[in-house]
């Protein structure tokens, strides 16, 4: 399975600090904020990973993320022209995906605690279905697009609901087969002129080839989109990571324990951090 992070649109909400620098480059405690959906992706094993953002922007992932093999990984860029929704993603990314399956994860989302073990139960069953998205339950389902579920299965997918049938949100973490892509093609513009995810979503539905997964109460999920989104997610971070000794998105971290670099490699990045917090973790990680 390859992954997606879209890092495009342009964080209006978040004016003026979106004016020159994109949103999922902004800090979220001691990490750029795309480190984090990036981890989640490297969490479930996904190495090919695709990262979508306007022309500005990509330079400096560019700079930030290089080609991903100090990491043990493959990352490769692609330039979205203008915010014209999640679904272009799929577009964009066609070549990227060719024939194997699919993760695409917003760039502004975090997720904590998620059980991959389980997860990866539901992805063996992607070829058959077409696709699985994530829910939570949220109490103001109608920013969000809606999942009914009836007996543990979906009957429906709304966006932006005004009289939401349940409080079963979609995340920003969609699992897809390798025919996403042709439905994609078949997307037409919204009223607010994007091609929707969740038209893609209803057309999956529609066929019976989609799944829904409900996160846990265990898991947190956060959407940095406003100020105080933003700051709430610095917050939770700098909480866990101090009360329990971790770093959450460490992306070296993670590389390390799925072996896909060395301790080596690991000494060398902290040496080069040396005079951080940061590379003091990655330095204590290697002596446990």
């Amino acid at each position: 399975m390859k992954g997606i992070v879209l890092a495009g649109g342009r964080g209006t909400r978040l004016y003026p600090l979106t004016r020159v620098l994109s949103k999922q480059l902004f800090p979220v405690h001691d990490k750029p904020l795309v480190y984090y959906p990036i981890a989640t992706l490297m969490q479930s094993k996904i190495k090919d990973i695709l990262i979508i953002s306007s022309p500005q922007d990509i330079p400096m992932y560019r700079e930030l993320l290089g080609d991903g093999s100090e990491l043990g990984v493959r990352f490769s860029y692609k330039i979205q022209e203008k915010p014209n929704g999640i679904a272009e993603a799929f577009k964009i990314g066609r070549e990227f995906i060719d024939n194997d399956d699919v993760c695409l994860i917003l760039g502004d989302n975090i997720f904590h605690g998620i059980d991959f073990t389980h997860i990866s139960k539901k992805i063996s069953s992607i070829p058959a279905k077409g696709g699985v998205v994530f829910t939570y339950k949220v109490s103001d389902p109608e920013r969000f697009g809606v999942v009914e579920m009836v007996k543990g299965k979906p009957v429906s997918i709304v966006e932006k609901p005004k009289n939401p049938k349940s409080n079963n949100a979609v995340v920003g973490l969609y699992m897809y087969d390798k025919n996403i892509a042709k439905t994609a093609e078949q997307l037409k513009p919204s009223a607010r002129g994007e091609l929707e995810i969740t038209d893609i979503n209803k057309i999956l539905l529609s066929k019976n080839k989609l799944d829904v997964i409900e996160l846990n109460q265990g898991v947190a999920w956060l959407d940095t989109g406003t100020y105080e989104s933003l700051n709430d997610a610095s917050q939770f971070i700098r909480t866990i990571e101090a009360r329990q000794g971790i770093k959450i998105g460490c992306l070296e971290e993670i590389s390390y324990k799925n072996g896909w670099i060395s301790k080596k490699v690991i000494k060398k990045i902290a040496g080069n951090l040396k005079n951080t917090g940061y590379g003091e973790y990655l330095t204590n990680l290697i002596k446990k």
